[in-house]
């Protein structure tokens, strides 16, 4: 079997390791960080520029606190990520540093990828150090991301920075050596070497949880991930941990997926894959069509009823008469503004209640079709 191009050829990947990858009870598994700083070092100065998205630093913070197991609450986990993240990133510099690398740390929260200021100067940042020959170290900002605004899990945030980067491909290191068509843990299951769109992925029955008790995600994560990636063109292999350095070195191990779409707007993937509705939008015929064949914002005379509470800026899922979520996108009013408004045109609003109500309830570039 011919290696694999999609690694061999890239001039910028995109590497994400989880918790589980890194540590064992509590602590930073050296030999295990080692492993993996070594395969990538290897490609790195052979010239190819490398982006490492790594958790880990919950779970690094735990035995230094006291703690036996990952805690539930938001304020305790970002408490062990300020420890952790400080460990981890000493122990990154130092193995790097063997290899004659430079790392820089980059924390990134949902608004460095999704608004376009934000998103311009992380790229102007991550250009930066690249150019500069150092490797970037990602993770989310854990210790100051919110509930609300949390990616969820660093694949997520891997597959965008992906997308941020401009990278050529994407490896996602997980406890497994790829995706299966069962529990690979059960007899009789085998390894899925190729995905070539969601047509493939139908019959598999995909974990949705890990089993390690430090990571957030699973299986099911790793695929919308995948998702997310390949949407925006970019290649992504899934693999362990354990063969990071032949499959950074083109051998066909893992799972690969391919490329199903091109380049599109980071906030639409992260609308479509990264999020979940706050409300519902009950709309009529007319802006249904309007929304899916002439691509369309969404009018105040189109909804025939709202559902849930949001805010302004929060996703909000478009549902038809008949019940089918066909959109999510960006409201532009709290759930509070909304009731009465509906049916009305925006010119009878706007000459009403003032120039602030002529604006659409969803732009038509802050909404991706489901």
């Amino acid at each position: 079997m011919k290696d694999r191009a999609e690694a061999t050829q890239a001039t910028r990947i995109v590497v994400k390791v989880g918790s589980s990858s890194l540590t064992q009870r509590g602590k930073i598994d050296l030999e295990r960080l080692r492993l993996l700083v070594d395969a990538i070092a290897a490609r790195r100065v052979e010239g190819t520029e490398v982006v490492l998205v790594s958790s880990g630093a919950i779970a690094a913070g735990l035995s230094p606190m006291g703690l036996r197991s990952r805690p539930r609450d938001l304020a305790t986990q970002q408490a062990a990520a300020s420890v952790g993240q400080g460990l981890l990133m000493a122990r990154y510099s130092d193995a790097f540093a063997a290899h004659g690398l430079r790392v820089g740390q980059v924390l990134l929260t949902v608004d460095d990828v999704t608004r376009r200021s934000h998103y311009r100067n992380a790229y102007r940042t991550f250009a930066r150090l690249l150019e500069l020959g150092v490797v970037p170290i990602v993770n989310e900002n854990d210790t100051v991301a919110t509930t609300e605004i949390r990616f969820g899990d660093n694949d997520r945030l891997a597959a965008l920075t992906s997308h941020l980067v401009h990278a050529d491909l994407l490896l996602l290191l997980s406890d497994v050596d790829g995706l299966y068509d069962g529990d690979p843990r059960k007899p009789g299951t085998s390894m899925v070497t190729e995905i070539r769109g969601a047509a493939d992925l139908e019959p598999l029955a995909i974990g949705k949880t890990g089993a390690s008790g430090v990571g957030t995600g699973g299986m099911h994560t790793k695929v919308e991930a995948a998702a997310i990636a390949t949407e925006a063109g970019i290649p992504v292999i899934l693999t362990s941990a354990a063969r990071v350095g032949s499959a950074l070195r083109g051998e066909p191990v893992g799972t690969l997926f391919h490329p199903t779409g091109r380049r599109r707007k980071t906030r639409l993937l992260w609308l479509a894959h990264a999020t979940s509705g706050q409300g519902i939008l009950h709309l009529d015929e007319g802006a249904v069509r309007a929304l899916t064949q002439r691509r369309a914002s969404l009018l105040p005379a189109g909804i025939t009823s709202v559902e849930g509470t949001f805010s302004a800026g929060d996703p909000v899922d478009l549902v038809s008469p008949s019940g089918v979520t066909i959109a999510r996108g960006l409201v532009n009013y709290d759930a509070a503004e909304l009731p009465g408004l509906l049916g009305r045109s925006t010119r009878d609003l706007a000459r009403e209640l003032g120039s602030a109500y002529e604006r659409e309830v969803v732009h038509r570039d802050d909404l991706v079709l489901l």
